[in-house]
């Protein structure tokens, strides 16, 4: 294998291990986020027993589903029964493969033996600047439905039959709002590179400015693809007993809980680069400004952290709508899918947003 060979054999390996890493902690620290929140809006403590202020809660948690007994339904499908978890998981991991996470970091590897590297320039993403990005996380989002799909059809139950069909139903019709939602933003940019969308961002100013009812349209479809409340109808407990889920137990039922938590991290993390300036600072102050210079190690760890925050702070939005807002019914799901986001209102924003308003209101009442 040529030396460039090796090279790329290593930052690949070392790169997967870390984000596979980064996607379980990720998983870990928003079911702390989403406990302590709950707990502050509903004025309960939350976790704070199981290590300091309760940050080893999460891995109780997991620790606890590996050794709670794994019961498999007699009449349900085994082969369809194991990949429906393994397909939601999986799915919810392969997207960082072209997620990247800052520009890129020369490395002097002239110190390693037999390889002759000298240096090397490194991405800081899973793959160097995929040119169909966005198109493949798209795609791969889209196949997330199999998971809840088989997961209901194959447990023969009736309860999680319904709960896989509702998650077919309202993933497929939030995907066509969420697909035309972006095309504004590839309209400015003329490419699918994620990396080439926020260096338009740092050039211009934040899409969010640019394409407000585009980022609208986003982060509700992003609510629903994700089967967040107040989208969460798969798995709507007082009307269905548990949803696609209900006969899953054991690990199996927490590879479904890290799905969700790592779908919820994804969808975060594509609103911050497609709308929110990705990795960079704030418009119209650079990291020039700070004194570092691109490429340096200090530069990419630097955009690793601001794109880590955003993120973080896009997971507490999720949160926070989570425990403020009620569950839709599923004609309000259907109407807002199909009637609102998708419809062309001949108002542009102010229709749109006024049709949302009254079927909020007229889901709280």
């Amino acid at each position: 294998m040529p030396t460039e060979g090796w090279g790329l054999l290593v930052e690949l390996l070392i790169k997967g291990a870390i984000i596979v890493t980064l996607v379980m902690l990720s998983a870990a620290v928003f079911v702390y986020l989403e406990r302590k929140i709950s707990a502050r809006i509903q004025l309960r403590y939350g976790p704070n027993r199981v290590g300091p202020i309760g940050l080893l809660q999460p891995f109780a948690d997991v620790a606890k589903l590996f050794m709670k007994e794994d019961i498999f339904p007699e009449e349900a499908d085994a082969k369809f029964h194991a990949i429906a978890a393994i397909i939601s998981l999986g799915v919810a991991m392969s997207v960082y493969a072209v997620i990247p996470f800052g520009t890129y970091v020369m490395l002097d590897l002239s110190w390693v033996p037999f390889f002759n590297l000298g240096t090397y320039n490194i991405t800081l993403g899973m793959a160097p600047d995929v040119n169909i990005g966005l198109l493949f996380v798209l795609a791969m989002t889209s196949v997330g439905v199999y998971g809840l799909t088989f997961a209901g059809w194959a447990s023969n139950s009736k309860y999680s039959l319904l709960g896989g069909l509702r998650s077919a139903a309202q993933m497929i019709s939030y995907e066509l709002s969420m697909g035309l939602s972006l095309v504004g933003v590839l309209m400015i940019v003329g490419s699918f590179s994620l990396t080439d969308i926020v260096a338009k961002q740092s050039e211009l100013v934040w899409f969010i400015a640019l394409q407000p009812l585009g980022f609208l349209i986003f982060l509700v479809s992003s609510f629903a693809e994700t089967n967040r409340a107040p989208f969460d109808l798969p798995e709507a407990e007082p009307e269905l007993v548990g949803g696609f889920n209900t006969e899953y137990s054991g690990m199996r039922f927490g590879m479904f809980f890290l799905a969700e938590y790592g779908n919820m991290a994804t969808a975060s993390a594509m609103i911050v680069l497609i709308y929110l300036g990705g990795w960079e600072l704030f418009p119209f102050f650079s990291y020039a400004d700070m004194g570092l210079v691109e490429g340096t190690i200090w530069m990419g760890l630097a955009q690793v952290g601001v794109f880590i925050f955003k993120v973080m702070l896009m997971g507490c939005f999720f949160i926070w709508v989570r425990w403020s807002i009620p569950r839709f019914r599923y004609d309000q799901l259907m109407n807002l899918g199909w009637k609102v986001l998708f419809q062309q209102h001949p108002m542009g924003l102010w229709s749109c947003c006024n049709d949302m308003i009254l079927i909020f209101l007229e889901s709280t009442l």
